[in-house]
């Protein structure tokens, strides 16, 4: 829903009322999460996508009819439905919406949500389908804001929205009449805000000034850092975040000693150089960082192997290093290089193989 936020909230201060589908489940291989929206506003503007799609002609309707009538509604599509394939669903997967009008009188937290996600705070959004009308919750680490209509749903609601957002995850949970968790009778579909997760690419060279565009593609704060000044500076990496002069290793100490570095994070290693590279992988490779690749040839690898032992990294810590780093594309530029240490991350994250898809079997979004 992030990406139809800024949309949403300027139909919302216009007064004009805007249709708003957001996905709540999805089985088999539905090609968005859920989470994914798309808003339609008052003037059949689109933001965002459901499907990938498939499916968005038919939710544009959805979402102009509940604009009007203010009235909230549900709806499935997939390849076991009678609509599937009209509305062209072919990829073998089925999604569930939630769809609503969004406005002042509807949807009074809107504001704060944007506030929070615009200021980088962790926020997660409640909602609830019943009677026609979807009530939200604006839930924060140390705060909350509207109701699901009861205090005790409320209570419970806001513990497990608190806990998907420390997770980063987005999810539909059910409880009982009186807020029972894994009851049955209400649905919550909590959609977690997080910050975005780091990129932390070390080495001030051509290949990481395109790691770093391609980072800030997929959605990471990018952080660029080197220990050589003439080289690590703003204009030469204008697709990151920040970037920072400074011995690799000290900064990362320094960036986990803060709380800045959690299970989210991927680190890039680029500088090619074991002066740089062997002590920040000595303090990479002991946090529970989520991905640690470094660049070099094999002889490279080899020997940084050997100088990782000698620092006293065990067998299981080294096998968490992705060196030489990415995926086997037959990367020769900056940018094709960036692409496989891409693809290595995003197989890493969902636990894909990095082969050609006409060469599996199975469904493609396990």
């Amino acid at each position: 829903m992030r990406d139809v936020l800024d949309s949403l909230l300027t139909w919302w201060e216009a007064g004009e009322p805007a249709g708003l589908a957001t996905v709540t489940s999805t089985w088999s291989s539905a090609p968005r999460q859920p989470g994914a929206a798309m808003a339609v506003g008052p003037d059949g503007t689109v933001a965002g996508s459901v499907s990938g799609g498939c499916v968005e002609g038919a939710v544009y309707e959805l979402c102009r009819e509940v604009a009007g009538t203010g009235t909230a509604r549900t709806a499935r599509f997939g390849v076991s439905g009678d609509d599937a394939f009209e509305v062209g669903l072919t990829c073998g997967g089925t999604i569930e919406l939630l769809i609503e009008r969004v406005g002042p009188d509807s949807f009074p937290e809107l504001p704060a949500l944007v506030a929070a996600v615009r200021d980088g705070r962790p926020v997660a959004l409640a909602s609830t389908f019943a009677a026609g009308a979807v009530r939200h919750l604006l839930i924060e680490p140390d705060g909350r804001e509207g109701s699901l209509g009861h205090d005790r749903i409320d209570d419970a609601v806001t513990d497990d929205g608190r806990g998907l957002l420390a997770a980063g995850r987005t999810g539909l949970l059910h409880y009982g009449p009186h807020g029972e968790r894994r009851g049955e009778g209400l649905s919550v579909m909590v959609s977690a805000f997080a910050p975005p997760a780091r990129m932390l690419v070390f080495g001030a060279t051509d290949h990481a000034a395109a790691t770093a565009g391609i980072g800030s593609l997929l959605g990471f704060h990018v952080t660029v850092c080197d220990a050589r000044p003439v080289f690590a500076t703003a204009r030469r990496f204008p697709a990151a975040d920040e970037v920072v002069t400074d011995w690799p290793h000290r900064y990362l100490t320094a960036e986990a000693q803060a709380g800045r570095v959690d299970d989210r994070t991927v680190v890039c290693v680029l500088t090619h150089d074991p002066r740089f590279d062997v002590p920040v992988l000595e303090v990479a490779l002991r946090l529970p960082v989520a991905y640690v690749g470094a660049m070099g040839s094999r002889r490279t690898h080899d020997d940084r192997l050997k100088r990782l032992r000698e620092a006293g990294l065990t067998d299981g810590a080294l096998a968490r290093l992705a060196s030489p780093i990415g995926l086997d594309l037959g990367a020769r530029t900056p940018e094709e290089t960036a692409l496989s240490i891409a693809a290595e991350i995003i197989a890493v994250r969902w636990g894909g193989t990095g082969q050609r898809l006409t060469r599996t079997d199975g469904p493609i979004h396990p």
